[in-house]
């Protein structure tokens, strides 16, 4: 009689649990349900932030301590990547000692140099320092140019620093300073999807009255130091929670 071939047992079909192991979140590990805001820049909600930031930080100025617009001029081109704080501790003994244009435009860079040291990148901002004042004193007369394109002309002198001066020293709204605080609170508010500080400029630009660009730059920039700032936001203490819908938040 001729042996049948027994049959191998069927292996059990793992696939789902595997698929369930992988797919299992991590113990204690928070994950975000949040979707962003529909329509996040509809006049309605931008509105609605602007009267937030207008309750919060009435106030809010430029916290570079200037005396005229050519010193902010200065104060600005110190600024970059280095704290308020610290230029304005740097210029107290500068603008003493350098009084106008002229006297900056033809200092011993040597010296200044080592005067405008502790903001950082002190030969660069030397030479920016040195050639925005010259030709203040050279191309305009001793005094600050009052429009855009020229501020543009000066040496060091970007669309921040432009803005900065003509809004804070002329009351000129010439666009909308966007430093790193606006730039990652505008991306945090989602005004902007942007990370090229131009590009976010103009988003702002267009989606907030131009009577608001330059209080509006001060009133983010005084968020993002106080509340909002970027290691931990402090939600609970914010008056825009309400209105936010960042990942990061912590509330």
């Amino acid at each position: 009689m001729a042996k049948t071939k027994k049959s191998k047992p069927a292996k059990q079909n793992n696939s789902r649990s595997v698929v369930k192991l992988r797919t299992k979140n991590h113990p204690g590990k928070k994950t975000s349900t949040r979707r962003g805001t529909p329509d996040p820049t509809n006049p309605k909600r931008v509105a609605a932030i602007l009267t937030k930031l207008d309750e919060a930080y009435p106030n809010a100025s430029c916290e570079l301590k200037h005396e005229n617009p050519f010193q902010l001029v200065v104060s600005t081109i110190l600024s970059a990547q280095c704290t308020d704080v610290r230029v304005n501790l740097v210029t107290e003994k500068l603008y003493k000692k350098y009084s106008d244009a002229k006297a900056f435009a033809y200092a011993d860079p040597a010296e200044l140099e080592q005067e405008i040291r502790p903001t950082g990148f002190f030969r660069n901002k030397t030479k920016s320092v040195m050639g925005a004042s010259k030709a203040i004193v050279e191309q305009f007369g001793g005094q600050v140019p009052r429009t855009m394109e020229q501020m543009l002309t000066l040496p060091g002198v970007a669309r921040k620093t432009a803005n900065v001066v003509l809004g804070t020293a002329y009351g000129i709204p010439s666009g909308v300073v966007v430093d790193t605080h606006v730039l990652r609170l505008a991306r945090r508010l989602e005004l902007t999807k942007h990370e090229e500080p131009k590009k976010v400029e103009q988003d702002l630009m267009n989606i907030l009255p131009q009577n608001k660009w330059i209080q509006f730059s001060h009133q983010l920039i005084w968020h993002g130091r106080r509340v909002c700032v970027a290691r931990k936001p402090r939600c609970v203490a914010c008056n825009l929670e309400s209105l936010c819908h960042a990942k990061d938040k912590t509330v």
